[in-house]
């Protein structure tokens, strides 16, 4: 339940009409913005919506997630209205193996508009984590649903210390960021997606043509830095993150070794002192 302390004054809530005002229009990749209570999963939503045909461009915004998952099956949970939580549908022409990049580009867009917007210093960990310093502020998960995907992000805005999920996240509020308002955060991530988005496709969803790789490596905590990578099959590799591939993946230098990963869960390796 939310708690009684948190006024709308405080956690106001999202207007749909506002959202939809300012983001769809003829031409716009957005084609309607849907702002619920409260769901089990945004994801989960859109993919059930994208298997029954709904169109490019929806976006699912919930006030509060009861079913919220991240990357590796993780669950995901914070109180109503204190961060934004929410899917978009995409229907990329580009090929399948391209489509590998759409999460990173996501990564790269949010944390472009969470930067000039909130004026903080936000970079991801590979793939799409957003971090402030080595603190998450967001995780993005994207879903293939049949000649669809569906990406979701969670970014925290004003969750107090004693609110945050584990010890390792942050917020918004927490940096004292110059923006904790979530409507102009929202129109912000989106039109950036947008933005990156057509670029990619317009190259075919080729990533060095359309600046994504270069973007990505620009934002990235992660490359150029000693790192643990938790692989899917409970085995991990360390050593120095060198770039990302034409499809998205790390490579990874480990004792001399090269690696290609396309999954994994990367731990930033502090330096000895």
């Amino acid at each position: 339940m939310p708690d009684s302390r948190y006024s709308d004054l405080e956690r106001p809530p999202l207007s749909e009409a506002a959202l939809n005002r300012a983001l769809v229009r003829p031409g716009s990749l957005w084609t309607g913005v849907t702002v619920v209570e409260s769901t089990g999963s945004t994801n989960a939503d859109l993919a059930e919506a994208a298997r029954r045909g709904a169109e490019e461009g929806a976006v699912l915004v919930a006030e509060a997630q009861e079913a919220g998952r991240g990357r590796l099956g993780r669950t995901w949970s914070a109180p109503p209205r204190s961060g934004l939580t929410f899917s978009i549908l995409l229907r990329p022409e580009a090929p399948p193996a391209a489509q590998g990049w759409l999460s990173l580009l996501y990564g790269v867009a949010a944390a472009s508009a969470v930067r000039r917007l909130a004026e903080v210093d936000v970079r991801l960990k590979w793939p799409n984590d957003l971090l402030i310093g080595e603190r998450k502020l967001a995780g993005v998960l994207a879903e293939r649903v049949g000649d669809a995907v569906v990406i979701g992000m969670g970014l925290n805005v004003t969750l107090r210390p004693e609110e945050l999920p584990v010890e390792t996240a942050t917020s918004l509020g927490i940096e004292e960021a110059a923006c904790l308002d979530r409507d102009p955060l929202l129109r912000a991530v989106l039109r950036e997606v947008e933005a990156h988005y057509r670029e990619w496709a317009q190259a075919g969803g080729d990533a060095e043509a359309s600046g994504l790789r270069s973007a990505y490596l620009a934002a990235s905590a992660t490359i150029g830095r000693r790192v643990r990578v938790e692989l899917p099959n409970e085995q991990s590799l360390t050593g120095l993150a060198t770039g990302v591939d034409h499809f998205g993946h790390l490579l990874l230098d480990a004792e001399g070794e090269q690696y290609t990963l396309s999954a994994g869960d990367v731990v930033h390796v502090r330096p000895a002192t």
